[in-house]
């Protein structure tokens, strides 16, 4: 094993100049993204938001416990690291200008860039940082994006300290959390951060809040931001619909919307092909089934094996027109990580196996009663819940009649709004949930099982939701997270793949994309999946103002 971490990394991130757009014209608040005067604003591109709800929340508090909050905050905040989906999931730096772990991999060095401001002038400094990673130190309440270290210090200006109290190395992932942003000491300090919505932002991100409604939030790209400067002068947000941004990128209202569009190619691209673009970047993780394992009838393997084994994958990837992107049974997706995956699961797809997992329900001693589970007197009618601001109804009754054919349990699909469906998760508040699994490499998929994340029922999780307790599980990512050996990594990887397809903690659905529809008539020079070195992913903050930068207005 080295002596020493051979963990160093330098700054990849310059400023990259390039020169601003044509004059501006009127800031609009119309819902198209129209200016005042009814034409569209020439230097304003407009992001259609199709997972916030209908209406906006003024809440930049990124720390506080409250589910709503505003749209894109990454914009204004920015992380320490970001991750890199075009190298592997590789964590790199952002406003921290290189990272080193000592030779225990439990205290990292954080070398910060020296010319990053706030948006009100002042200088990021040390302790910005230690203030900012302290927060979720001081309650549970505020471990929003999953931290695990356990000590921040400042070292000198420019330099911090973050220690773990076990051996760390690939655990780097959750500095990139934008729930965990360098955020002013200066302004933040002292506020009661439960309560405090911080309705007037700032931060060290490219852009800053012009005007707020509830149904269009307008940021002005700054022209001091250390990255560079924008051809855009202002990024207007707006709240959307699936079905309703696809009437908007046709008509040129909406410049860029998230958006799972079956049929795109004929209904969209089709009809313009050199300015309507419809992409998909593999993010690593996949769409998964999670189980309550804190109660019963999920806290029986044979049931979560039952139900898994008769998730109807096939065609619920056609149905999404994406044939062949049923998920393993590991959850990592062959496309990223097919040289880390055990021989046995590698390109694996999981077809219905009724009569297994009625031989698995046998096993439970579980009967089905009336469509229940019935056991010791005692009967229970599952359900599941979803996020329907994703459109995810017709997929979920695939899987709801699929159970009732196979198994004769009758489960109840619950949609509700994205904010109310992760409040939910984060309370255990289900029985069987639709969420993501993903992360940095191996370790950010996996280490959500770990039961240092663990949060008894009614309490928030930031990321265990499925309430997974587990000895091998916890050794293993132990292994994992501590281990500067590839050989040991490895083999603790191989170990946490055999958990998941054999104890199902979760069971993956189908591999999870970013799926990204761009309007390019008035903004181009977007990246496309076949060369790209950043995202165009709103949620991915740093990414996003790589495309942003790069973006060009288009030559009528």
């Amino acid at each position: 094993m080295p002596t020493r971490r051979a963990f160093l990394v330098r700054a990849a991130v310059t400023a990259v100049a390039i020169p601003l757009g044509a004059s501006a014209c009127t800031v609009g608040t119309g819902a198209d993204g129209t200016g005042a005067e009814g034409g569209k604003d020439a230097d304003a591109l407009v992001f259609g938001k199709t997972d916030g709800g209908t209406t906006f929340v003024r809440n930049y508090n990124m720390f506080g416990p409250a589910t709503q909050k505003s749209p894109n905050s990454e914009l204004i905040y920015e992380p320490l690291v970001r991750i890199d989906y075009s190298d592997g999931g590789k964590v790199k730096p952002w406003l921290a200008k290189s990272l080193e772990f000592d030779e225990s991999g439990t205290t990292l060095t954080v070398k910060l860039r020296d010319d990053v401001k706030f948006s009100d002038g002042k200088p990021m400094t040390a302790d910005d940082v230690v203030f900012s990673l302290s927060i979720p130190l001081t309650d549970p309440a505020f471990n929003t994006g999953g931290t695990t270290y356990d000590r921040v210090a400042k070292k000198d200006a420019a330099t911090v300290a973050v220690h773990w109290p076990r051996p760390a190395f690939s655990e780097l992932g959750q500095l990139a959390s934008p729930q965990l942003p360098v955020v002013p000491r200066h302004i933040w300090a002292g506020k009661d951060l439960k309560r405090w919505t911080n309705p007037d932002p700032v931060g060290t991100g490219p852009f800053t809040l012009e005007r707020f409604a509830p149904q269009q939030v307008t940021l002005g790209a700054r022209t001091d931001y250390w990255g560079g400067r924008f051809p855009l002068k202002h990024f207007k947000i707006i709240p959307t619909s699936g079905d309703a941004v696809r009437a908007q990128l046709l008509r040129g209202d909406v410049d860029w919307a998230l958006v799972a569009w079956n049929g795109a190619e004929q209904e969209y691209v089709a009809k313009n092909p050199k300015h309507h673009l419809y992409q998909k970047y593999a993010t690593g993780g996949a769409y998964s089934l999670f189980f309550n394992t804190a109660e019963a009838p999920f806290d029986n393997v044979h049931v979560r094996r039952a139900l898994a084994m008769t998730i109807p994958r096939k065609d619920i990837v056609t149905t999404l027109q994406r044939p062949g992107t049923e998920a393993g049974p590991t959850g990592l997706v062959d496309e990223i990580y097919a040289d880390v995956i055990l021989p046995e699961y590698r390109g694996k797809v999981q077809q219905v196996d009724a009569e297994g997992a009625r031989k698995e329900l046998a096993l439970s001693g579980f009967e089905v009663r009336g469509g229940k589970l019935v056991k010791d007197g005692k009967s229970y009618a599952p359900k599941l819940s979803f996020n329907q601001d994703f459109g995810w109804d017709p997929y979920a009754n695939m899987m709801v009649r699929s159970w009732e054919q196979h198994l004769g349990i009758k489960v109840k699909s619950v949609g509700a709004p994205g904010a109310n469906l992760f409040d939910q998760q984060q309370s255990g508040d289900f029985d069987l949930t639709i969420t993501t699994t993903g992360g940095a490499g191996v370790a950010g998929v996996y280490s959500a099982l770990s039961s240092r994340a663990y949060r008894p029922l009614g309490e928030k999780a930031a990321t265990n939701f499925g309430r997974w307790k587990d000895k091998s599980t916890d050794a293993a990512i132990d292994k994992l997270l501590s281990a500067d050996d590839p050989t040991v990594t490895t083999s603790a990887g191989h170990e946490l793949q055999k958990i998941v397809a054999e104890q199902v903690p979760y069971s993956a659905i189908y591999n999870s994309y970013w799926f990204i529809a761009i309007n390019a008539e008035h903004w181009s020079g977007w990246p496309t999946p076949e060369h790209f070195s950043y995202v165009p992913f709103p949620g991915l903050g740093p990414d996003t103002t790589l495309a942003l930068l790069k973006l060009k207005q288009a030559v009528k």
